[in-house]
């Protein structure tokens, strides 16, 4: 079965302070690139690029440096466009 709507990015927020080296994305191929952005909670609007990275072996993306991210924050990640 198909979703009817699925949005084009990862959203991850925390209740708790976090350490970030490398997070999980289901259903993205290994090899495709990414970019990680901070982003408003309520508004939603981007606040900042704060990585980009390869998506490797099973979903797992390993960051050149982990991101801090602290309570009640939030991020996103945006494949790059299907080619």
């Amino acid at each position: 079965m198909l979703p009817l709507y699925r949005l084009p990015h990862f959203t991850f927020h925390f209740s708790e302070d976090r350490i970030i080296p490398r997070f999980h994305l289901e259903g993205i191929r290994a090899g495709r690139r990414v970019s990680v952005f901070k982003i408003d909670t309520e508004s939603g609007e981007q606040l900042g690029l704060l990585a980009e990275a390869v998506v490797g072996k099973d979903g797992w993306v390993d960051l050149q440096e982990p991101i801090i991210i602290k309570a009640e924050e939030t991020f996103i990640v945006v494949p790059e466009e299907k080619c």
